[in-house]
């Protein structure tokens, strides 16, 4: 077991926790959720010990051993696998390092889990019989894994048992009847005071009047205070209406690197169609919607737009799109169709950067807030078509969200890759899949369909994934 007790964390004058009071108990999985900066890594620091609290204390059950897997994936970049995983035990690693037989043939790679890891870990974690406490915004994971929703706001961690779809039933209830109560009482409250205003100098009426006021006197209204929350508004409005025409890809092939990813796909898209791209071939997908935006050019084969259409473009790795001096306001503007800072800000209202936040430089933004600015770059666009490469990756659970509802309401084509499973089963119609060998797996239908009825598939790619270890000599 681990218990926070009284825990009180501040940062100069500001309390992000205060009094905390919580236990986590063996055999559960906690989900920690809360907004961007709510303090969700604060809390697991000062859990495991990296952080002092400023009053309380953290307790763990004698005996037991606490790991943790950092948000920083880039912490052990130059270390090879083996060395990683023994660290995990500082005692064998001494021991293994002092006989030299810490080695491994593979460098360690930083790679975001895909959905086949995914699944892997909640199986894992499902199993495991301890406690576990996790941090994810992705909403199919910790309804699968979580047992209890530990959520952070108002500067308080409050327990919900159930996994995140009941914590947020059960959150929106609850201050929905918050409101209606206030909202009862507030009619009580008018009511009352009409009547004392109208006979409080009528003597007939002055000992109704009087008990009138002592029952005003009593009535409290429940402080229903502004969550941290803040949902962005994500709506893609195609300036043109696409026609049917709308991609066709005829035997593209490619080869990075001395490595085919793409051999001879071909597909045609129409003007409904919402294509999730997913697997492991990461790489394949990226170098694909490269060559569809002409970034890159295939090595053989050929890929058509209709007339009627337009695009807009969301990396994986959107590095250049921000190396520059420019504000946010003025960034946008060289995007803009129209030339008119307020139509511009308005755009970034909706993505949360209202008022000063248009003047912040684009260079020193957050990754939550880089994608923000991209995704306001293609609402701008009112292009009909969107290519998306894992653009969940740095958002919070609000922002997914929002995006997720902005591309099932998409009245035009999407192509994207991302790892969040219940974004791939709302949003898609269809799922493309680039097999380790480079060709591809097209079926119309949903992601949990694909994944019910398509064994063989996910058979081949380990089959495929086999070949090519056999091949490079590895064991």
């Amino acid at each position: 077991m681990i218990s926070a007790n009284n825990v009180t964390y501040r940062v100069g004058k500001k309390a992000l926790f205060e009094d905390v009071n919580i236990k986590f108990t063996e055999g559960n999985c906690y989900g920690l959720i809360g907004a961007n900066g709510a303090g969700k890594s604060t809390f697991l620091k000062i859990l495991s010990g990296k952080l002092e609290t400023t009053k309380g204390d953290i307790a763990v059950t004698p005996g037991q051993r606490l790991s943790v897997l950092e948000q920083d994936h880039f912490k052990y970049d130059e270390y090879p696998v083996m060395d990683v995983v023994i660290m995990g035990n500082a005692r064998l690693y001494e021991i293994m390092k002092e006989k030299d037989a810490i080695y491994a043939k593979e460098d360690f790679t930083t790679n975001h889990l895909d959905l086949d890891a995914i699944a892997w870990l909640e199986e894992f974690l499902i199993n495991f019989e301890n406690t576990v406490i996790v941090v994810s915004h992705d909403r199919y994971f910790l309804n699968k894994v979580c047992t209890q929703i530990a959520d952070i706001d108002y500067g308080k961690i409050q327990l919900y048992a159930g996994n995140y779809d009941f914590w947020y039933e059960s959150s929106q209830l609850l201050v929905r009847q918050m409101k209606e109560a206030n909202k009862k009482k507030e009619e009580k409250i008018k009511e009352l005071q009409e009547f004392i205003s109208r006979f409080s100098a009528n003597a007939s009426k002055s000992k109704q009047a009087t008990s009138r006021k002592r029952a005003l006197e009593k009535i409290e209204l429940d402080d229903i205070k502004p969550s941290s929350r803040k949902y962005p508004y994500i709506d893609f409005r195609p300036d043109r209406e696409i026609g049917n025409e709308v991609l066709t890809v005829e035997n593209l092939s490619k080869t990075v690197n001395g490595e085919k990813v793409l051999d001879g796909i071909s597909f045609i898209l129409g003007r409904e169609d919402k294509v999730a791209f997913v697997g492991g071939n990461e790489l394949a997908k990226t170098t694909l919607f490269q060559i569809l935006m002409g970034e890159i050019e295939p090595d053989e084969g050929t890929y058509k737009w209709g007339v009627t259409t337009s695009q807009a473009y969301f990396p994986k790795d959107p590095t250049n799109e921000f190396n520059n001096d420019y504000t946010i306001a003025d960034w946008l503007m060289g995007y803009s169709p129209v030339d008119d800072i307020t139509y511009v800000r308005g755009f970034l209202g909706r993505m949360l950067f209202a008022g000063e936040d248009g003047v912040k430089k684009v260079k020193v933004l957050s990754g939550g807030e880089k994608v923000r600015c991209l995704l306001s770059k293609m609402m701008i666009s009112g292009a009909n078509c969107l290519i998306l490469d894992e653009p969940t990756n740095h958002l919070d659970m609000e922002s997914i969200t929002a995006l997720n509802n902005g591309l099932i309401k998409f009245p035009g084509m999407a192509i994207f890759a991302c790892h969040d499973h219940q974004f791939v089963q709302t949003t898609a119609n269809r799922i493309m899949e680039i097999l380790p060998n480079g060709t591809l797996i097209d079926k119309i239908t949903t992601y949990d369909e694909y994944l019910e009825s398509d064994e063989m598939a996910r058979k081949r790619t380990a089959v495929y994934t086999a070949e090519a270890e056999d091949e490079s000599g590895e064991e």
